[in-house]
């Protein structure tokens, strides 16, 4: 019994016997009809073609495929194929395939479109994005006026969920990548300041990257990485099983039920979320200075005290609140506009990602030129 599907030829004057054995299944490799195409044009004299199957032990649908093509080789020049010795089961299929010929144009054919059209597309693509991201903004604005005016409907153990959520989850994964980026800081500061004896002044370089811009940064992509994410898929699935929908037929506002707890929690995590991670930043930091450059706890502490002020805090708290209002609109924003399919969540919280990240850094951007302006 043969292992694998094999073809062979036999000719006989103006014929030519076609022996199919072995199994035939998709999942092994399979003769290609290229065989054929080139035994009948190597014998321009051949008018007939006899099919044989009787060592043929198992097949599915790859026999078929091959069969029709050599079908269609035939009929293209000319050659009779005799089926008799095919298995009944594959010559009706055979026969039922060539009966419901396929339709033209069933096939997609791709066409590249003009370039100016393609610009012009993403350029139309973009601005239905502008849109909608104003939409949505004007709509949260004027959620938040009827946040102050007591007016909006959300249950509070939602809010407190999700404070749990941001906050204290969050904590194990800032400790880490804060501590992290306090040694790298700390130790490619000490590289360079030892070779003029200024390691005392490692202790500035932590506390005041940290403070001021890294503390907050880090923290936002991190949070923008877990919890943005986490805010388009869950509205992203809630859209895609018409829960968004539900809420609106029922009289609730989505925006005031779902995203508007979802930004209260983070503006109010961020700003705890960025003074534990600045201390954890100056720990990183401190065990550099004490393990590699022989300072003291106290030394190092008392450096990093007079390095920073409360200026530079409050400067990097309100960062931070700001990243939170960010990541929170992008991951929410993204969540409204995902599609109705499951594939579309993962994009959307993908997209989520992307967005809170570069709008993060345009901020971090912006707040450095204008705190410059201000002299801060």
């Amino acid at each position: 019994m043969a292992e694998h599907s094999q073809v062979s030829f036999q000719r006989s004057g103006e014929g030519i016997l076609i022996r199919l054995s072995g199994a035939w299944r998709l999942r092994g490799g399979l003769p290609s009809a290229s065989l054929v195409q080139r035994e009948l044009e190597s014998s321009p004299t051949v008018r007939g073609v006899a099919l044989e199957a009787q060592e043929l032990t198992s097949w599915d649908s790859s026999v078929l495929t091959f069969l029709v093509e050599v079908s269609e080789l035939c009929r293209q020049r000319g050659i009779n194929m005799d089926r008799g010795g095919l298995p009944a089961g594959v010559r009706r299929l055979l026969e039922l395939a060539e009966a419901v010929p396929e339709k033209k144009g069933a096939r997609k054919e791709e066409v590249e479109s003009p370039f100016f059209e393609r610009v012009g597309t993403s350029a139309i693509g973009a601005g239905e994005s502008l849109g909608e991201m104003l939409k949505f903004l004007g709509e949260m604005s004027v959620t938040f006026v009827r946040l102050f005016r007591m007016k909006v409907r959300f249950r509070a153990v939602d809010l407190i969920l999700l404070i749990q959520q941001c906050g204290a989850q969050a904590l194990p994964i800032v400790t880490l990548i804060s501590f992290l980026v306090g040694v790298i800081l700390a130790f490619v500061g000490a590289v360079q300041l030892r070779q003029f004896g200024a390691q005392i002044y490692v202790a500035d370089l932590v506390g005041i990257a940290m403070v001021r811009e890294m503390g907050a940064m880090m923290t936002g992509i991190i949070m923008a990485g877990r919890t943005g994410a986490a805010f388009a898929a869950q509205l992203g699935t809630m859209k895609v099983t018409q829960e968004l929908d539900a809420f609106t037929t029922m009289g609730f506002s989505p925006l005031e039920f779902l995203v508007l707890p979802r930004v209260i929690a983070l503006v109010l995590m961020m700003p705890l979320l960025c003074l534990y991670s600045d201390f954890v930043g100056i720990l990183g930091g401190a065990a550099i200075g004490v393990g590699m450059l022989d300072l003291s706890w106290t030394t190092y502490f008392r450096e990093t005290t007079n390095a920073i002020n409360l200026t530079g805090l409050f400067g990097g708290v309100f960062k931070s609140s700001v990243y939170g209002v960010l990541i929170a609109l992008s991951g929410c924003l993204r969540g409204i506009q995902c599609g109705n399919s499951s594939s579309a969540v993962g994009d959307a919280a993908t997209s989520a990602v992307v967005t809170g990240i570069v709008a993060i850094v345009t901020a971090c951007g912006v707040f450095a030129v204008v705190f410059y302006v201000l002299g801060i």
